[in-house]
């Protein structure tokens, strides 16, 4: 063997070989590179703009406090079927009642049933209350039905403890034209007492003092004692603050006398008013123009939640069911001039 081709032929493979791999050695050159240069930075990202914040939304005004709206009028419901039972038991009920405002309330509301002796009896019995302003109610009550057996009961009322009691009474007698009124205003006036036997001393010193009086009215006129009709002293402030209302509760009352038959229609609507001093004068108003066709609008109103809406529609149903009965002398009513 040539051992001298050996190298020769060793490196001829080696050549071939080399030959071969630099293709490869080529091709993976290049990544090579890519790995061992460094990564080009990106270019970073521009920063958001910032949203600008909105300004805050100025805060809303306060409302104005509102007034709480008065107790609506009832729900139309179906007509009782006995109005008159459930009038009278009504008032009855409220006059014996616990509350003082109740009693004093139905009391007043007997004045619409005029020449009624069930009413007589019942407001002659609230002459004895413990409490004054039941008796003034009665005492004011007595005066409107203007019955003549009540002057002298009427009479003992102006030595009652009360001074309101004692010019209800005072003005009651003189609606009846009987002169122991007279004493009790000539006393408010001089000082001095007309007759012998006067009021009681802890009454005259009341009568005597402006700012006393002023508290029971009196500066408004004696006929104020009992305000509105009989609605009360509370009854009578709360109108005063809203001042609506007590224009249009007065124009109701004055409507009474009204002979034109759309103020029978124009009561009926202010029946169903959303102030409960509305809805009590307008019914108030239509038991004094004594037209029957009014009696089931009025009726429905004996369901009102205001103690002075109810118990006047109470009355003013009793009033209206005798008329349309027969049982009552209607009045007689102004016609109205032709122009």
């Amino acid at each position: 063997m040539d051992f001298t081709a050996v190298p020769r032929t060793l490196a001829i493979s080696l050549i071939l070989t080399f030959a071969l791999a630099r293709p490869s050695l080529a091709q993976n050159k290049p990544a090579e590179n890519e790995q061992n240069q460094p990564a080009e930075q990106k270019p970073e990202a521009a920063p958001a703009q910032e949203k600008k914040e909105a300004p805050p939304e100025p805060a809303p005004a306060p409302k104005a406090q509102e007034e709480e709206p008065p107790s609506p009028p009832p729900k139309s419901r179906p007509l009782p079927q006995d109005p008159t039972r459930q009038a009278w038991q009504l008032l009855e009920t409220a006059a014996h009642s616990n509350q003082t405002s109740e009693r004093v309330t139905s009391i007043r509301a007997l004045s619409l049933l005029l020449e009624n002796s069930r009413a007589l009896k019942m407001a002659e019995a609230a002459l004895l209350d413990e409490k004054p302003e039941v008796r003034s109610s009665a005492a004011a009550t007595l005066g409107e039905l203007r019955f003549k057996s009540s002057i002298p009961k009427l009479r003992s009322m102006l030595e009652d403890k009360d001074p309101s009691v004692v010019l209800a009474a005072a003005h009651a007698l003189e609606d009846m034209h009987d002169e122991a009124a007279y004493e009790v205003f000539y006393e408010i006036l001089t000082g001095e007492r007309k007759a012998s036997k006067g009021l009681l001393e802890t009454q005259t010193s009341i009568l005597h003092d402006p700012k006393k009086l002023a508290k029971l009215g009196i500066e408004e006129g004696i006929s104020n004692v009992v305000p509105f009709g009989g609605f009360g002293v509370q009854a009578y402030r709360l109108m005063s603050k809203n001042e609506g209302a007590r224009v249009r509760a007065a124009a109701a009352k004055e409507l009474a006398n009204d002979p034109d038959p759309t103020s029978t229609k124009a009561l009926m609507n202010a029946a169903g008013d959303n102030d409960w001093t509305v809805r009590a004068s307008a019914l108030e108003a239509l038991a004094k123009r004594e037209d029957p066709s009014a009696l089931n609008t009025v009726a429905l109103y004996m369901y009102d939640d205001k103690s002075e809406v109810k118990y006047n529609a109470a009355a003013a149903t009793l009033r209206l069911t005798a008329i349309r009965q027969g049982r009552h002398p209607q009045k007689t009513v102004r016609k109205r001039s032709k122009r």
